[in-house]
């Protein structure tokens, strides 16, 4: 019966360290003019304006995540020539950049963002 009672704290310290880590991931980030809008697979959207800061830390979401925003500034021949219609339409501002976004959670992995994001 001694042995049940050694064997037991030994299998609660190895359980510890095999949990699956509960911490809520990144699922998407989108650009708008301004802000950068994140979601978390737990639901939380957090936003900050990566137009004043193209880089940071989200401080008040969740754990704290930090971002990096890289804005593609030669885009395509067919990319430009929608962005300039809509500017001649006197839409400017209603297409998101496109851009990179690179979200670090709190263990420092890097999730990779592009925005706007993919047709599927």
């Amino acid at each position: 019966m001694k042995i049940a009672w050694v064997s037991l704290p030994l299998m609660l310290l190895v359980a510890a360290c095999v949990a699956p880590d509960l911490r809520p991931a990144p699922q998407a980030a989108r650009l708008s003019q301004t802000v950068l809008t994140l979601t978390l697979s737990d639901g939380t959207t957090c936003r900050a304006n990566w137009q004043a800061a193209p880089a940071g830390r989200m401080d008040g979401c969740g754990p704290g995540y930090g971002y990096a925003v890289r804005v593609v500034e030669n885009p395509n021949i067919l990319r430009r020539i929608f962005t300039g219609l809509t500017k001649a339409l006197g839409a400017e501002g209603n297409v998101p950049p496109l851009a990179e976004v690179v979200i670090t959670d709190p263990a420092g992995n890097d999730t990779v963002f592009v925005s706007p994001p993919p047709v599927e």
